[in-house]
């Protein structure tokens, strides 16, 4: 499943990348829960939150039904 979150989140990147920011795929567990790093832009924004849930998080449930959760590290 690894593989196929990081393939989402390449299609992720290069709106983050566009404001200054990036994410880092740090591992995925085996309960499902994908644990990034959102870093330059983004690890400091007040609505890194949203980005994560409402823009990763969602983009990947949708592609990976497997994924229950994404969290910030």
């Amino acid at each position: 499943m690894k593989e196929r979150v990081e393939e989402v989140l390449k299609q992720v990147r290069p709106t983050l990348q566009a404001d200054g920011g990036d994410v880092e795929l740090i591992g995925v567990t085996d309960d499902g829960v994908v644990k990034v790093q959102l870093t330059g832009a983004c690890g400091s924004c007040p609505f890194s939150t949203m980005t994560l849930k409402h823009g990763i998080e969602m983009r990947l449930k949708d592609a990976i039904p497997e994924v229950k959760e994404v969290v910030s590290f």
